[in-house]
């Protein structure tokens, strides 16, 4: 008898360590709402208060290149979550959806046996929703900044599975609501960026802003502990990014790193091994969907036009993309930007150099965007704060990265820039013509007045063409070049 038992206990144990072993890897997601690249700690903003995250990023790994394709709410979202182009998707401007038959990468994670979870904000459409188990969706869930149901999805969740959450923040959208955390950033303590004013009601903008970054910082370390408490976060992939720019002028619905370049960190215990190291490997927001599922160990179909960058994980320094691409398309003002970006230099392509780019109408109006008019009517804008106000803009714009990060200085028509100007407009071109993508005619014109935040004009609720619709773009798996 006692043989016996020694022999089933072994037997166990085996089992047990075999089953440890072959343990599916978890996954979580947090998606914040307009939140930009440098608006966390561990991307160097001294301003905001972001102790979770930043503590991630030092336990794991962040991404200092890591590019959205469009600076535009559901768009981003719905390109991330299928791993194509936003023309690809079939929707392309905001407000739009996808086709029904448009497979998103939580729906294959879901077929393999994941229990998928979507808490906070949806904004994709009627296809992403088989992709999910389930949904806790409202402020009436999930709080006015959409976390409060993220440790409660993790509680409720079977045991018996690995588990996707989709956990989508609110935060840091306008309108500001009610805060727990307002007064956590004092206005008079706020330095704005050298593009905004440096006005009583802009610091004050950014500190209600930044309030919403620090709940959105806050939850996620409760997501943590309890993580922690269930003994799953060393097998749980966690990835924190956001789906656009701050939804400020010169930020939002922008192609540059202003608006393009989203805050990436991954932690995992179990499988990043080299902790507090950054990776400035370009990647793109397209990337994200064959990673995961590479990492699930998940066959995926050609829909997806990324690649996987998981041998970035374990050797950030190595070069992943040679390109990455990005497109803004109407988003209440019409618009037809196409943006390629390589190792040395941005190129932007403008198809409507009449528009204005004053950022999106709840930017239009913001406090913010009223102090720049207020020294607009005065003559005090510097170069760089006047650029939203400018029309005509250029038709093409090239910066060269290495002496100027920041995208300050359009050098297209420079003659010592000739030769990247010429191959990017080049490697630009092939990848729309490969991908399906066009420029209509009949875009999707402005449905608010400029410079007037929301009012309507009268082609509102008037949608045009969409980029990619004359050449079925949605039906279009072509990856272009990498």
């Amino acid at each position: 008898m006692k043989q016996l038992f020694i022999l089933v206990t072994f037997i166990l144990s085996i089992y047990s360590t075999v089953h440890a072993q072959n343990k599916k890897l978890n996954i979580i997601v947090f998606i914040a709402d307009d939140v930009s690249w440098d608006d966390l700690g561990c991307y160097g903003n001294t301003q905001v208060k972001t102790p979770n995250i930043d503590q991630l990023a030092k336990d794991g790994l962040k991404f200092d290149n890591f590019y959205l394709t469009a600076s535009s709410c559901s768009p981003s979202r719905n390109s991330i979550i299928t791993g194509r182009y936003p023309h690809n998707t079939g929707a392309a401007e905001l407000h739009t959806t996808p086709p029904l038959d448009m497979m998103s990468f939580p729906e294959l994670l879901s077929n393999n046996n994941y229990y998928s979870v979507l808490a906070g904000k949806f904004h994709m459409g009627p296809f992403a929703k088989r992709g999910f188990d389930r949904m806790y969706e409202g402020h009436k869930n999930n709080g006015d900044g959409g976390e409060e149901s993220w440790v409660a999805s993790l509680k409720e969740r079977p045991k018996n599975k690995p588990f996707f959450m989709w956990y989508a923040s609110y935060d840091a959208h306008r309108e500001w609501g009610p805060n727990k955390f307002s007064g956590t950033h004092q206005p008079d303590e706020i330095e704005p960026p050298f593009y905004l004013s440096n006005g009583t009601a802009t610091k004050s903008d950014l500190a209600k802003y930044y309030d919403e970054i620090k709940r959105f910082d806050f939850y996620i370390g409760e997501v943590v502990k309890e993580l922690k408490a269930q003994k799953e976060l060393d097998n749980t992939l966690i990835i924190i990014m956001s789906d656009n720019g701050r939804p400020f002028p010169h930020s939002k619905t922008r192609v540059n790193d202003r608006g393009m370049k989203t805050p990436f960190v991954m932690h995992w215990p179990k499988g990043i091994k080299n902790k507090g190291l950054s990776s400035n490997s370009l990647v793109s927001a397209v990337d994200i969907a064959p990673t995961l599922l590479s990492l699930a160990g998940i066959n995926y179909p050609d829909q997806f036009q990324g690649y996987s960058f998981h041998p970035l994980l374990t050797n950030p320094e190595q070069t992943f993309r040679n390109y990455i691409f990005a497109e803004h398309n109407w988003h209440d003002y019409e618009a037809h930007e196409r943006m390629v970006r390589n190792k040395d230099y941005m190129y932007i392509l403008n198809s409507r150099t009449t528009q204005q780019q004053n950022g999106p109408a709840d930017a239009v109006g913001s406090p913010s965007f009223k102090e720049l008019e207020t020294l607009k009517d005065k003559g005090e804008l510097s170069a760089i704060q006047a650029d939203v106000f400018m029309t005509p803009r250029p038709h093409e714009e090239l910066y060269d990265y290495k002496r100027d990060p920041l995208q300050l200085l359009n050098v297209a028509s420079v003659p010592e820039y000739g030769e990247p100007l010429k191959d990017l407009r080049k490697v630009l071109k092939e990848w729309m013509i490969e991908t399906g993508d066009n420029i209509p005619e009949n875009l999707t014109k402005d449905w608010y007045l400029k410079e007037a935040g929301l009012i309507k004009t009268e082609f509102h609720n008037i949608r045009g063409e969409m980029p990619g619709e004359s050449l079925n773009a949605t039906k279009n798996n072509a990856k272009g070049v990498f």
